[in-house]
């Protein structure tokens, strides 16, 4: 597995089956921390779902500076995951990605802050009626474009996410697709525009009503 530098130090890796980076050129962990962290907001204790964990930068970064958070995250591909022992990432982070450097092979770790990252490995549409009804309080949901991946961006599994999270919480994606928005919608989320974050359009938050 051949591991690319983004733009801001850090490092992704393109996927042969979908012809796409698990993240945007400009930057891996800028991605992750303005696009989902920073922009629907982490509090210590929260139970968070990771859509498509691929290299975990979300879910790891989201543990810097918070305690207690229950993290699942879904994961088809245990090749990705076994690549987070050896990726490469940039200083401020090191300490975070080190306590979950082993998660290919335990699939359940605590870091020394009591965060929890536990991993679900399979078809993350079959995984998601696994999860408990109203549960989480924020999803990063990171799947590959609609465009490659559009069975993963679809009202059916809009609905699913949405039955699992709490009345008022909240997730964030990269795509504003029209469709994906309307999806949402119809899906029972209030839909509202995130940052604009290494290109031209806008992420976008969804709010379970």
């Amino acid at each position: 597995m051949r591991f690319i530098k983004t733009q801001d130090g850090s490092h992704t890796v393109f996927n042969q089956k979908y012809q796409e980076h698990y993240h945007t050129i400009s930057g891996a962990l800028e991605e992750a921390l303005e696009k989902h962290v920073n922009a629907i907001g982490v509090e210590d204790g929260f139970h968070i779902l990771d859509f498509c964990f691929g290299l975990g930068y979300n879910s790891i970064i989201a543990t810097k500076k918070h305690k207690k958070l229950q993290i699942v995250g879904l994961e088809n591909d245990i090749e990705i995951i076994k690549a987070i022992k050896e990726l490469e990432v940039p200083r401020e982070i090191e300490k975070e990605f080190a306590a979950f450097r082993d998660l290919a092979e335990k699939l359940e770790i605590t870091d020394d802050d009591n965060n929890t990252i536990k991993l679900i490995i399979g078809d993350a549409l079959v995984s998601l009626d696994s999860l408990p009804k109203e549960y989480f309080d924020r999803v990063f949901f990171d799947p590959f474009s609609p465009g490659k991946q559009p069975e993963m961006w679809s009202r059916k599994v809009f609905q699913k996410v949405n039955n699992i999270m709490k009345p008022g919480a909240k997730l964030s994606t990269y795509s504003c697709a029209k469709f994906v928005r309307q999806n949402m919608l119809a899906a029972g989320f209030k839909v509202l525009d995130g940052p604009i974050v290494g290109r031209k359009s806008p992420a976008t938050i969804a709010i379970k009503m």
